[in-house]
């Protein structure tokens, strides 16, 4: 048995997390493909571990969905992946400016479900939402910052920012931030340098899938984006695949990280798709993917 899922498995039964490890829950971004993760992060909450983790850690859409299990909410937060309504108008190819609105997501539509803000603020399990300094292009968490709802609320935007695609930096303690996902989208070093002695990492990426570089359009423009806004983040930019595959090696060989990944059948789920059968289908294949891991 993996040592994760043993801990995982030993801490429900005692109902302590008082053995001298540290269990951090990693969940990867993706836009849209948040979805897989989504459903992953749900069927952790039917296991009933939800509670056994003594940090969750989120890049991007990842970020979003350690929020909901945090609140208590892993089951509603699976909803809007699903919910047409919100995802033609949180994301919207057409629209000239916030091609992907995650202002009205966390702003409104966040707070009209509502998420439970002071329950993951009040949890002893603690959030640590990842983002990119746009001076530096570093990752940073972000949890020193969550002093309130609004805070909260400003670090999921920020870490949520996607380059070009979601309007201006998001400032929060006096710095700027975009997209966690420029310096790390699986945000396992973070937890392992915070002390993590085990790591479960939820994958949006199905088995087999290998990093391939961006297209020669797609650098030029989000090159030219993050040099006006980010300058920080352009040299992350240009390493972004290099690290993908680094990540990939080391993710699949350490010991103490247990990687759930979507399916090698699963169907690809373009970062801006808006097709809720399609995302309602990832959230499916997520949540098997979780329980079958996991479980007996």
């Amino acid at each position: 048995m993996h040592p994760v899922i043993s801990l995982l498995r030993s801490r429900m039964a005692s109902g302590s997390r008082a053995d001298g490890r540290k269990l951090a829950l990693a969940v990867e971004g993706g836009g849209s493909r948040g979805a897989y993760s989504g459903g992953m992060v749900a069927g952790l909450d039917d296991l009933g571990f939800a509670n056994c983790f003594d940090a969750v850690y989120g890049a991007s859409a990842g970020a979003l969905n350690g929020a909901w299990l945090l609140g208590g909410q892993a089951q509603i937060g699976t909803i809007g992946w699903s919910d047409p309504a919100i995802m033609r108008r949180v994301t919207n190819p057409w629209r000239l400016r916030r091609v992907v609105d995650t202002e009205h997501l966390v702003q409104v539509v966040y707070e009209a479900v509502p998420m439970d803000f002071a329950a993951i603020l009040a949890n002893p399990t603690t959030f640590h939402p990842l983002a990119t300094d746009t001076a530096t292009g570093e990752a940073v968490d972000l949890h020193p910052h969550l002093t309130d709802q609004r805070s909260l609320q400003l670090a999921l935007r920020a870490s949520t920012g996607l380059p070009v695609l979601s309007g201006r930096p998001v400032t929060l303690a006096g710095r700027r931030w975009i997209d966690a996902g420029l310096a790390e989208a699986i945000p396992f070093r973070t937890a392992i340098a915070d002390g993590a002695t085990d790591v479960l990492v939820l994958r949006t990426r199905p088995d087999g899938w290998s990093a391939t570089p961006p297209s020669r359009v797609e650098t030029a423009v989000v090159s030219r984006y993050l040099r006006r806004v980010a300058p920080g983040a352009v040299s992350g930019w240009h390493t972004r695949h290099s690290r993908q595959l680094t990540d990939d090696t080391e993710l699949s060989t350490h010991p103490s990280i247990l990687q759930i990944r979507p399916p090698a059948t699963a169907p690809e789920v373009p970062r801006l798709t808006r097709d809720t059968l399609l995302l309602r289908r990832a959230v499916r294949l997520g949540r098997e993917a979780a329980l079958t891991a996991l479980s007996a």
